[in-house]
């Protein structure tokens, strides 16, 4: 290997280092959230314009995460390249490369909510030691020193083992640490209490039965995720709180042991992303328990001239829900169970908001540990401040799930059925088409409740070739779901569903 390949090796091996110390620091501090990938990660996920978010939402799921920590590595193993050809002419200027990898992630840890000095540890350390690194496999690859001899290149390739061993160790235990944060064994010894008003019975015929239908309640380990959390806030119930406070007479902090004594309600509710595309599956339903929102926050005393809540997560995440929702008469929960189980750890363990009809961006906080009330004049969170809409009520929307898009099917009798959702006001009727054909009334199945989605079906007598089948409901209230197609941003996405299929 030439002297300029090798010169490059190092400089993705120095960073190698910088990374893997940083790591180790982190989780010797316990504090995975000041990780310089981790940070510089949460950086550019506040830094995202909307529509971008959107698109990775819409392509990589519950992926998005991943993909973008992938992303940011390929980004700094290119850069490392350049840094390490940079340190073969001129070692300073290298060095400064790495210097300025730390100052990002210093910048990112310590613009984190809740950060202070020590978050910015981490980065320095990881700084340091790249530097170090970069020093050491810089002399070993100039070409007075590696010279093409076999002594040379021995030297080369014991330094640059001996930095990749030292990077990998530091990077495998620090997130070895970091483990002792994970709060999965306390959640599993958590016994939840019985609801003092249990949910009503799911009516027979309520899960459609053809096949490949959604399962009419979502289970814990397929129910949708979308926050922007990189690594999973671990919050342990014996150290966790609720604060009420703001706009109220008598504030309200409470422990969980609090929270499990209170009386608790069990619903089932469906909720829904706004990122939600047409026909798009962001969107589950659980059998959700927890305590009255409400009740909690008369117990506050909510005056007069407060219009929002301004949550946050134990994250720093915040999200608006406005007052007059939660104070309606609907089933806003501080929920801390859901299908049966304490939250999974994914979900808001050990506490978060459910507030139905709302989409999540303002009801669903998870992993919550602050309520303000206040006003939408005075506080602005997370995703208003990014021009989504401060009321946010979930629009009546519908979707075939059966037949998939672009499938093929035999002429004759054919199912046809979907899933439709209105929460709060209910859905009433759900219309289906094909091609440019009169709207046919499909057959609903019963709910136990508004707050559910609502599955639907239909039988078609089909003919051999392509056609398109469309679908639009009709919610409690007497309003027909929109033709127009709108995207996601302000307030959620409109427009019909169709699919194309082929009959042979």
């Amino acid at each position: 290997m030439t002297s300029r390949r090798w010169a490059a090796v190092g400089g993705v091996l120095a960073a190698a280092a910088a990374m893997g110390s940083a790591e180790l620091v982190a989780g010797a501090l316990g504090r995975a959230e000041s990780s310089p990938l981790l940070a510089v990660g949460a950086g550019f996920i506040d830094l995202t314009p909307v529509w971008l978010k959107d698109v990775a939402i819409r392509r990589f799921g519950d992926d998005d995460k991943t993909v973008l920590l992938v992303g940011l590595g390929v980004g700094i193993t290119v850069a490392a390249l350049g840094v390490g050809l940079l340190a073969r002419r001129r070692p300073r200027w290298g060095l400064a490369g790495i210097a300025a990898f730390g100052l990002v992630g210093v910048v990112a840890a310590m613009t984190r909510p809740g950060a202070d000095l020590v978050d910015a540890v981490p980065a320095v350390a990881g700084a340091g030691a790249g530097m170090a690194a970069l020093t050491r496999l810089t002399r070993a690859t100039r070409p007075d020193r590696a010279g093409g001899t076999d002594g040379g290149r021995r030297r080369l390739l014991v330094t640059g083992a001996g930095v990749l061993g030292a990077a990998v160790a530091g990077g495998v235990v620090g997130r070895l640490l970091l483990r002792r944060e994970d709060v999965s064994a306390i959640r599993a010894g958590v016994r939840l209490p019985a609801p003092s008003s249990p949910a009503t019975q799911v009516p027979a015929g309520t899960q459609v039965r053809v096949p490949g239908m959604t399962a009419f309640r979502t289970s814990n380990r397929d129910f949708y995720r979308v926050d922007t959390a990189l690594t999973l806030p671990q919050v342990d119930p014996r150290d966790w709180t609720l604060r009420i406070h703001g706009i109220v007479d008598r504030p309200v902090e409470l422990t969980f042991e609090d929270l499990l004594a209170r009386p608790l309600v069990e619903r089932d509710i469906t909720l829904a992303c706004v990122s939600n595309q047409v026909g798009g599956d962001l969107a589950g339903n659980a059998r959700w328990l927890g305590t009255s929102l409400a009740a909690l926050l008369r117990r506050a005393g909510v005056r007069a001239g407060a219009d929002q809540i301004l949550s946050r997560s134990a994250d720093g995440m915040t999200l608006s829900t406005p007052l007059a929702a939660v104070l309606d008469g609907r089933d806003a929960l501080l929920a801390v169970g859901m299908n049966g189980e304490p939250l999974p750890v994914a979900h808001g363990f050990p506490a978060r908001l459910v507030v139905p009809g709302l989409y999540g961006y303002v009801s669903a906080t998870k992993w919550v540990v602050d309520l303000k009330v206040t006003r939408f004049a005075t506080d602005r969170a997370y995703w208003t401040r990014r021009g989504y809409a401060e009321q946010a009520p979930v629009k009546t929307f519908s979707r075939i799930d059966v037949p998939k898009p672009l499938a093929r099917v035999r002429a004759g009798r054919v199912a046809v059925a979907g899933t439709a959702w209105a929460q709060h006001r209910g859905i009433d009727a759900v219309e289906w088409q094909v091609d440019d054909g009169p709207w046919r009334q499909a057959r609903l199945a019963p709910v136990p409740g508004l707050d559910t989605w609502r599955q639907w079906v239909a039988e078609w007598d089909a003919t051999p070739g392509s056609h398109t089948l469309r679908v639009r409901a009709t919610d409690g209230t007497g309003a027909t779901q929109p033709a127009d197609r709108a995207p996601p941003l302000p307030d959620g996405a409109t427009g019909w569903h169709s699919v194309v299929v082929t009959v042979t």
